[in-house]
């Protein structure tokens, strides 16, 4: 599986989580309280900050309805083109909002919803796309964003594994391996027993590709648990503040939550640690005191032929390890020992 380089970012299996704070609509179209979630983004040492790119006529007619979780959390029954209106985030917003991540040490994303949404995201200077879940199927967008020749990141909810293979067979045959696909289930929230993280593990193996997990359950736990099961990306849902109105605040993590999850994804990685299985450093000197030695049972003369009756194996461990008494019994012992004194090779012939 590729490695892919972003800025001095690196997403891989052998790197730190990729942790991409989901501003999606959260800003209301507001560019201060779009720089609001930036800041409060930095403030959480994320890697990159996300909203989302769309005209609303482009994105749904004027007579869609919204989706039933849409409803629920505003409150109130409109149609998705009115709802979508008041969330775009204009054009001329893209810049400076690139430019404040920036500054703050962040990478600027966002979701084109078509094309031409591409083309500008694009021309803007973004480094690396997002498609929603809501895009999996939609194979000549796929390709379009493909061909640009940027990494990319993909969401794969409400899809099956042979839509998700078809997907990746598309964008690879478009020339680009640089990707990221990322498990989810598209549920604002979305209750834990549809999470099925574990989903994880089958589309790393039959896609051969870097998987993460885009998260729209409530709090912490679910995201924690993904980072700890290998994913390379997390992508999660905040606000300012859950109690604003609109889609998605519901399912979203607050700053200070926000900076949690972050600071204990970066814990899970210490905890992860190597593939290797050795000492810890704190282990060596745990190791003469816990582990055992070859240890005289009994007074042995000079002269004598160790035998196995003349052997205990007690702590401390820094003499000879249990796993060479074979190499001692049978020795001559070229000096007296006491009860209970630790035998050494040098004493022995």
């Amino acid at each position: 599986m590729t490695e892919i380089k972003i800025g001095n970012k690196i997403i891989g299996e052998k790197h730190a989580c990729f942790i991409i704070a989901e501003a999606g609509v959260n800003h209301s179209g507001d560019i201060k309280i779009a720089r609001r979630l930036i800041d409060a983004a930095a403030e959480a040492r994320v890697d990159a900050v996300k909203f989302q790119t769309f005209k609303a006529e482009k994105l749904a007619t004027r007579d869609a309805k919204q989706a039933e979780y849409q409803t629920k959390n505003i409150g109130k029954e409109e149609t998705q083109f009115d709802m979508l209106k008041r969330l775009e985030l204009k054009e001329e917003f893209h810049k400076p909002l690139k430019n404040y991540s920036e500054k703050k040490g962040l990478i600027f994303m966002s979701t084109p919803f078509d094309e031409d949404a591409i083309d500008f995201l694009d021309e803007l200077g973004v480094e690396i796309f997002k498609a929603g879940s809501g895009e999996l199927n939609n194979i000549p967008y796929l390709v379009k964003m493909a061909k640009k020749n940027k990494p990319m990141i993909i969401s794969t909810g409400m899809s099956t594994m042979d839509e998700v293979k078809k997907a990746v067979e598309a964008i690879r045959n478009a020339g680009n391996d640089n990707f990221v696909f990322l498990h989810c289930t598209t549920n604002y929230p979305t209750p834990f027993e549809e999470v099925n993280l574990r989903a994880m593990e089958t589309m790393r193996k039959k896609l051969s590709c870097l998987v993460g997990y885009s998260d729209h359950t409530e709090g912490l736990l679910v995201p924690l648990v993904a980072a700890a099961m290998g994913a390379v990306v997390i992508e999660k849902h905040f606000t300012l503040d859950r109690t604003m109105e609109g889609p998605d605040h519901k399912a979203s993590l607050e700053p200070n939550e926000l900076k949690e999850m972050v600071r204990q994804i970066r814990l899970i990685e210490e905890i992860r640690g190597s593939e290797k299985k050795e000492l810890a450093p704190s282990e060596f000197s745990m190791s003469k005191t816990i582990r055992k030695s070859l240890v005289a049972k009994n007074d042995i003369k000079k002269g004598n032929v160790i035998k196995g009756e003349d052997i205990i194996i007690k702590r401390p461990g820094i003499g000879i390890m249990p796993e060479r008494i074979d190499e001692v019994i049978g020795k001559i012992a070229l000096r007296n020992f006491n009860k209970d004194e630790l035998i050494s090779f040098e004493d022995l012939k």
